[in-house]
């Protein structure tokens, strides 16, 4: 089974046939709009699919192929953070007000959260503290066996910073408690932070190439997966991202 995740950096209406050269069981798609609300063909090839978003053009949209079919999950939660000090009040946070995560299953067989990691209203837990806010409430639910994170999180251990405890390398150490590995890491053996491949191109400047886009599956379904990424000659062309392809062996 080959599942893509690709921020496809808006337009995905514009972008189907390069979608569908990837051949691909499930397509996660980070920043395209509803099809609800856009054109019928962008409707009808996006078929039995799931979106989620909180700006009818910038959202995440599942998009199962090849007869595999997908439900949401409805999670939902609230996490307690207890002053320092004993006068000091509590901080809490709800699964809803945290941007974007959207979980399904695939087949039945597999649970999936799919990331967009936004900068939301705060400073402090932007992008990647937003996902470990998610990860607060949603422990037990990602540490079920067959689970696949994966998305754009829009982070990378080289901007981790001393006093913050939600930094990227908290958030994969937090991960690994859960039982879940990044597939390119463990495969190529490099270190958080050291990635020889780049997964996004700011402005599209090859110059300003980082590792943003990841793929973190159950450490039982490891040894059957590979995953590859998008050349830049090929796809700086429709977006600054490149498409993860995370192939998966069903007798995994």
């Amino acid at each position: 089974m080959k599942i893509v995740t690709w921020n496809c950096n808006g337009g995905l209406r514009n972008k189907l046939h390069v979608v569908d050269l990837l051949n691909a069981d499930l397509v996660v798609v980070q920043e395209c709009e509803d099809p609800a609300q856009s054109t019928t063909a962008y409707r009808e090839w996006a078929g039995d699919y799931m979106w989620y978003g909180k700006n009818k053009n910038k959202g995440i949209g599942i998009f199962p192929r090849n007869g595999n079919h997908v439900r949401p999950l409805e999670w939902s939660g609230i996490y307690t953070l207890k002053g320092l000090g004993s006068r000091d009040r509590p901080v809490f946070w709800q699964t809803e007000d945290l941007e974007l995560f959207l979980p399904f299953r695939l087949n039945d067989r597999f649970t999936l959260l799919a990331c967009w990691t936004k900068g939301s209203d705060s400073k402090a837990f932007g992008y990647i503290g937003q996902l470990w806010k998610y990860l607060q409430i949603h422990k037990c639910d990602l540490s079920e066996p067959n689970t696949i994170l994966l998305g754009d999180l829009n982070s990378n251990s080289i901007w981790d910073k001393e006093d913050r405890w939600w930094n990227h390398s908290n958030v994969v150490e937090e991960l690994c408690d859960l039982g879940l590995q990044s597939v390119y890491h463990n495969s190529r053996n490099e270190p958080q932070g050291r990635e020889i491949e780049h997964t996004f191109y700011l402005h599209r400047n090859r110059a300003k190439a980082y590792h943003i886009d990841y793929a973190f599956v159950s450490e039982s379904l490891l040894s059957g997966c590979t995953l590859t990424i998008g050349d830049p000659d090929s796809w700086l062309s429709v977006s600054d991202h490149m498409p993860l392809q995370l192939t998966l062996s069903l007798d995994a």
